[in-house]
C-alpha cells in the first residue's frame, strides 16, 4: 500500500522561504509524475508544480520564478523551495503521486499547511 507523506509546512512573513517535502513509500515502482497542489478553503485544490520521471517540470503562472520542485533521481521523493512567498501562497499544500503501472492511479498525502503573514 502506497503512502505519501508531506512535511515542511510552517507559518512565516511575506519574503520569506520555505521547503516542502514529499515522499511516497510502500512501493519499489518509480510514480510517472510528482506533482504539488495548494488548496484554500472553500476553493478547489489547484496544482502548483509537479515533475515528471523524466524531469519535466510545469509551474502554474503565479508561482513561476518564485518556486522550484526537484525530485530525487529514481526516487519517488521530491521537494518545492518556496521563496518570496506570498499571503496569497497561504493554503493547505498537498503531493500527489501517479504510477501508470504497480500501484496505478493517484496517491495523495494528508497535507501541510503553509501560512504566509503580511
Amino acid at each position: 500500500q502506497v503512502q505519501v507523506v508531506e512535511s515542511g509546512g510552517g507559518s512565516v512573513q511575506a519574503g520569506e522561504s520555505l521547503r516542502l517535502s514529499c515522499s511516497a513509500s510502500g512501493t519499489l515502482i518509480g510514480a510517472k509524475t510528482m506533482g504539488w497542489y495548494r488548496q484554500e478553503p472553500g476553493k478547489q485544490r489547484e496544482l502548483v508544480a509537479s515533475v515528471t520521471n523524466s524531469d519535466d517540470k510545469y509551474y502554474s503562472d503565479f508561482v513561476k520564478g518564485r518556486f522550484t520542485i526537484s525530485r530525487v533521481y529514481l526516487k519517488n521523493t521530491i521537494f518545492l523551495q518556496m521563496r518570496q512567498l506570498k499571503p496569497e501562497d497561504t493554503g493547505a499544500y498537498y503531493c500527489k503521486v501517479k504510477f501508470i503501472v504497480g500501484p496505478a492511479g493517484d496517491h495523495w498525502g494528508q497535507g501541510t499547511q503553509v501560512t504566509v503573514s503580511s
